[in-house]
């Protein structure tokens, strides 16, 4: 389905002065700063005003003295995934772009956003909590193949599939560096699917394929032999059935602009949600990126819906 056109003058006259919020101290500062990068770089052609922020602990005080009519995040990760860079700018009285406070700390938190999902009766993998004191071999026999992933986090950052007692211990002091709280997901064999979502309206689905065990960090943004597939083949009641989840994974956490919805499928046709981002990586290469390219959206067409989303037409 085609997305709807947008007042491209309108968005501009109504942007104004733009802070581009980038790069932070999260694991995943290198990323943040090529998406703020590359959106700056859209920013110029399109004629904006903006400056680029490369956010540290004066961050209040720069923001006061450049005094933005609106902040375009680009913080990936703890700090600005997290609600915590929108509480702050929430106190200054400064516009965002993306999902409020509540919602960005939901969606940041995997367990959280899991939660809510399975209460909400949206499919998601099963999965436990793992502690110092956690029975490994129970986990083993409960589940058998699992996923460890540290609770918050993105860019498959300290992510590692394994299949025994003495590996999950040891990938869970890995996953420990990236945060203080990790957990094991049921292995799903099949497909992974990402969708991006802005407001009401999906981009493409895309479906991400890799020789790696899985889709991790180097596959992500390094491996030039990734695959990211779009449009997906897929007959058209699984795909409604996708985008039907994905835009209640979106509803249910309150999300509001863009965000990207991560899905795997099993063998036996049925999705689960892994996880939601509320700033999602915006390189030319990124999913998001992509996947408006094959709807005829450039990309600084858009950085303009991303600013509408929070600006209005």
């Amino acid at each position: 389905m085609p997305m709807r056109t947008i007042n491209r003058e309108r968005i501009l006259a109504k942007a104004g002065h733009v802070v581009v919020l980038m790069g932070g101290d999260s694991p995943e500062r290198e990323i943040s700063l090529l998406s703020g990068k590359a959106v700056c770089e859209s920013l110029e052609k399109l004629g904006v005003r903006f400056d680029a922020l490369d956010v540290g602990k004066d961050v209040v005080e720069r923001l006061r003295e450049l005094n933005p009519d609106i902040a375009l995040n680009m913080l990936h990760g703890q700090g600005g995934e997290d609600g915590v860079i929108q509480g702050m700018l929430e106190m200054l009285g400064i516009p965002y772009t993306g999902s409020g406070v509540l919602a960005s700390a939901l969606a940041m938190d995997k367990v959280k956003s899991k939660l809510l999902w399975r209460q909400a009766g949206l499919n998601t993998a099963d999965f436990v909590l793992l502690q110092e004191d956690t029975d490994w071999e129970s986990v083993i026999n409960q589940f058998g193949r699992v996923v460890v992933k540290p609770v918050s986090g993105g860019s498959s950052l300290g992510i590692s599939i394994v299949d025994n007692a003495s590996a999950l211990q040891t990938e869970f002091a890995t996953a420990r560096k990236f945060d203080q709280h990790v957990m094991a997901e049921r292995y799903i064999k099949g497909p992974e699917y990402s969708t991006g979502v802005i407001g009401e309206e999906l981009f493409p689905t895309i479906l991400l394929e890799t020789d790696r065990q899985f889709f991790d960090y180097e596959a992500k943004y390094f491996d030039s032999a990734t695959r990211i597939i779009c449009p997906v083949e897929m007959e058209s009641e699984a795909l409604a059935r996708l985008e039907n989840l994905v835009r209640e994974a979106y509803s249910c956490l309150g999300c509001k602009g863009l965000a990207r919805v991560d899905v795997m499928q099993d063998e036996a046709g049925a999705f689960f949600l892994l996880e939601l981002n509320t700033v999602p990586g915006m390189t030319s290469h990124s999913f998001v990126p992509t996947a408006a390219s094959k709807v005829g959206i450039s990309f600084e067409e858009l950085v303009l819906r991303i600013l509408e989303a929070e600006l209005g037409d």
